[in-house]
């Protein structure tokens, strides 16, 4: 047998106090003082309601629920920023929806429009390789809900970006080999419509100038550095005998192209010196360990979270980008002696 749903009007009923002061004090309202307050919630307790949700959600047009995109969850990277996102959204009474775009334009454009129909309160986003055109993010702006931007950055109006110094950290990256002695370094690149792999490529351009080295443009691939990526850059590395040190814009291409390298004969670092990107957990255990930078996911995730229920919250529409600390971590790859 069905058991009939318990209502505010039967707590109103059992305990003898109006409705509308049943429902103000279900939803922690400051007009309800607090003993009749934990009275309501007592007995709401002892009879088993359970807010309807959807109503509630109808009434104040917000569905406490937020959406994370981002190119793919088994990256560590994203799986960490993932994490500091859910701490903040559950402190605040957010839900959150992870989506992935696999770094295809036309699969992120169908995930927005999704989470327009769903009426999300806002999203969180790393744009994949693929977008240069931000027409369906606009769609969704115009529905008054705030939009941040993470790891990716994006010059859309009116949004958020919270990323790391990227041009710094490349540079740094690229000089460390260039202290270490390397001479011919090339340079695994992001596709160039993303402004961060801009921002990396430009950090390696800028260290090899300090350091008076000429640009050799054959010496740069571009690529969307998955694993397979690493691998094909690696085979043209080869057709190379000058090249001396690899910096990659992400750690999955430089852990693919080290493995191809050493069953190829090449010596790492004493041959070719690698730098990745991302300290991904596998880059401190492979052999031989990997020279790359940290960037702070988790406190990216907290912040973009903090900042987007922040905007929900207050109707605040900003214009901001927020840089995080980031590290480069020296380990075996890169020891030249």
């Amino acid at each position: 047998m069905n058991q009939k749903k318990v209502t505010i009007h039967d707590i109103s009923r059992v305990l003898g106090i109006d409705s509308s002061t049943v429902s103000r004090a279900l939803n922690d309202s400051d007009r309800v003082t607090k003993k009749t307050k934990e009275l309501i919630l007592q007995k709401a307790k002892e009879l088993g309601y359970q807010r309807n949700i959807l109503a509630s959600n109808l009434r104040t047009n917000k569905t406490q629920t937020i959406a994370i995109v981002l190119p793919r969850i088994s990256r560590y990277f994203f799986a960490t920023v993932i994490a500091g996102v859910e701490q903040i959204a559950q402190e605040k009474g957010y839900n959150v929806i992870i989506c992935q775009s696999f770094d295809s334009f036309e699969r992120e454009k169908k995930i927005i429009s999704n989470l327009i129909s769903n009426r999300v309160d806002g999203i969180l986003i790393s744009i994949s390789m693929e977008t240069s055109n931000y027409d369906h993010l606009k769609s969704y702006q115009s529905f008054k809900n705030p939009i941040v931007f993470f790891d990716r950055p994006c010059n859309l109006e009116n949004c958020v970006n919270i990323n790391i110094d990227n041009f710094r950290a490349s540079f740094l990256a690229t000089e460390h080999l260039l202290q270490k002695g390397c001479k011919h370094i090339a340079h695994f690149s992001g596709k160039q419509n993303i402004e961060l792999y801009k921002q990396r490529k430009n950090g390696y351009l800028d260290a090899l100038k300090k350091h008076q080295i000429e640009l050799d443009e054959s010496l740069i691939f571009e690529s969307n550095l998955s694993e397979e990526d690493g691998i094909l850059m690696a085979k043209k590395i080869l057709a190379n005998p000058k090249i001396d040190g690899l910096y990659s814009s992400n750690d999955t291409a430089a852990i693919s192209a080290i493995q191809y390298l050493k069953s190829e004969g090449i010596k790492i670092p004493e041959d070719i010196a690698v730098v990745g990107f991302n300290n991904d957990p596998i880059a401190a255990v492979i052999e031989p360990s990997l020279t790359t930078v940290n960037q702070p996911a988790f406190e990216m995730g907290k912040k973009a979270s903090s900042l987007l229920i922040s905007q929900i919250e207050d109707k605040s529409t900003v214009n901001q980008s927020f840089l995080l600390e980031s590290e480069l971590i020296i380990r075996e790859s890169s020891n030249k002696k």
